[in-house]
């Protein structure tokens, strides 16, 4: 019977390293949001997210030395999983914000945006920011952008998961403008000749970074040092080029 008690204290010991093996197996574990073209989106042919800020975690994991693994999430549950630490990593066109700094850390700034309003091509009512009042008016749930719209006293604010849907009802004419990143907007303007123009010029001064999970210190700088890396190189330009 002692024998027997003791091979299976053995065998608990083995399942336990075994599993402990398991959890520590070196993956950085990135949460993005590919809903938000051309930052991070999924390839209709490959079915693989792919997009600026993928290439750009890409070198910067590989400058650093990091083996990392994505995982596509909400944008509101991707703030949610960073802030407590469910996941290692997060880039996805993120704008560093003092309260977000208060739960999740940042790496140095790696892209200058800012918001802009955007209607349909025949709008003649609203020319910007301040024309919003008394309008409905998208944004990503979660992002800059719906915050700004929040604070407008007199403006109606509609959450989408996906800002592309805030896009097709704005076409649609189911809602009056939308607000987002500079980028972003012009994506979709792009895209979308003789339906969609900016309204006014870009409003807010931001910069997207990589949040990295609250304490830890060695990933950031592993992080940071990657970016100075890839941006030392010029990679950065080559990805606006190729994504903007």
């Amino acid at each position: 019977m002692k024998r027997i008690y003791l091979l299976a204290i053995v065998g608990l010991v083995l399942v336990g390293l075994l599993s402990g093996c398991g959890q520590g197996s070196g993956k950085v574990l990135v949460a993005t949001d590919a809903t938000w073209p051309p930052f991070e989106s999924i390839n209709e042919q490959t079915k693989e997210i792919e997009g600026f800020d993928i290439d750009l975690l890409n070198a910067v994991a590989d400058r650093a030395g990091l083996e990392i693994e994505y995982v596509n999430v909400g944008f509101d549950p991707l703030l949610a999983g960073i802030a407590q630490c469910q996941y290692d990593v997060a880039i996805s066109a993120m704008t560093i914000t003092e309260e977000r700094s208060e739960k999740m850390l940042f790496s140095d700034p790696y892209f200058e945006a800012g918001q802009v309003v955007t209607v349909k091509t025949d709008n003649s009512d609203i020319s910007g920011i301040d024309a919003l009042i008394g309008k409905t008016v998208g944004a990503q749930i979660g992002t800059t952008g719906s915050i700004i719209i929040g604070d407008i006293g007199g403006a109606t604010l509609k959450t989408y998961d996906d800002i592309g849907l805030a896009y097709q009802d704005l076409m649609n004419g189911q809602i009056d403008a939308v607000v987002a990143d500079n980028p972003m907007a012009l994506g979709y303007v792009n895209k979308n000749p003789g339906k969609l123009k900016t309204a006014g010029k870009v409003f807010t001064e931001e910069f997207y970074g990589i949040a990295i999970c609250m304490g830890n210190t060695e990933l950031q700088s592993q992080i940071n040092a990657g970016l100075k890396a890839v941006q030392d190189e010029g990679l950065i330009e080559e990805l606006i080029q190729k994504w903007l």
